[in-house]
């Protein structure tokens, strides 16, 4: 396995964490939000 394939991988890896983390976080504050009103 070179080093090109192994970064790539890594930094798909990153970019579905912070995708994970926007989700959820939306997620969370959308429900706040509804249970303000």
């Amino acid at each position: 396995m070179d080093l090109v394939a192994l970064e790539l991988f890594f930094v798909g890896l990153l970019a579905l964490a912070s995708l994970a983390i926007v989700f959820v976080s939306g997620v969370v504050i959308k429900n706040l939000y509804r249970g303000q009103r």
